[in-house]
């Protein structure tokens, strides 16, 4: 069964608008990454600086797992790095954000 998952990150400030330019297309080698590391959907928020993400995949952590080493995941990374407070080098146990509440 896919999870969901919701993911906050950060941006530097100053950086917003650079971090929408270069999301308005997604090379084509990192989205075949993400769907064959079982991605289906990828969707982000952005509140100033503040960045949240709503990830559907089948398993997050084989995902993280499958990416880490890929090499067109670093080199995506290494471009967000420029752009993220805290970058993310997949090396961690994320688990994404707790689930407080939800409407039955």
């Amino acid at each position: 069964m896919p999870e969901t998952i919701a993911l906050h990150t950060e941006l530097r400030p100053g950086r917003e608008l650079d971090y929408e330019r270069i999301h308005a297309e997604i090379p084509a080698e990192l989205d075949a990454a993400l769907r064959a590391a079982g991605v289906r959907g990828w969707r982000i928020w952005r509140d100033g600086t503040h960045l949240f993400h709503l990830v559907e995949v089948d398993d997050y952590a084989a995902m993280r797992a499958a990416l880490a080493e890929h090499p067109v995941n670093i080199a995506w990374q290494a471009r967000m790095d420029e752009l993220l407070a805290v970058p993310d080098d997949y090396s961690g146990n994320d688990s994404g954000l707790p689930l407080v509440w939800r409407l039955p």
